[in-house]
């Protein structure tokens, strides 16, 4: 069974600080910075939904870690069509992470707001 969205979203963080090195290692400054904030901040705005002060809060935060995704996406998308990810032995796996990042994540804030909008 995969491990759950907090667990998946920090291991996540944890492999795009390891491409942040190697884009870094490449002279690669700009782009790699973008997806360094944008990669790590998945997790981070899961962990803080956990701790949300109502259901609202608690989709409001899951939905910024979905905007944040989707930013991680494109992020990943422009380097690799522009070569930098060439070498990155685990590109396929990293860009595939996201993809089922974006649809748990998209999953969780939908049946959030509906289980939201049927208590009212």
């Amino acid at each position: 069974m995969k491990a759950d969205i907090r667990e998946r979203s920090f291991e996540f963080a944890l492999l795009i600080i390891e491409l942040y090195k190697f884009l870094i290692h490449t002279h690669e400054f700009i782009m790699s910075k973008q997806l360094l904030k944008a990669g790590t901040s998945v997790g981070a705005n899961v962990e803080e939904a956990q701790a949300g002060q109502s259901k609202k809060d608690f989709i409001a935060k899951m939905a910024i870690s979905s905007k944040e995704s989707r930013e991680t996406k494109y992020w990943l998308r422009l380097l690799d069509r522009s070569g930098y990810l060439n070498g990155f032995k685990k590109k396929e796996f990293i860009i595939n992470e996201i993809e089922e990042i974006i649809l748990i994540i998209t999953k969780i804030v939908k049946t959030s707001m509906e289980k939201n909008k049927s208590k009212k």
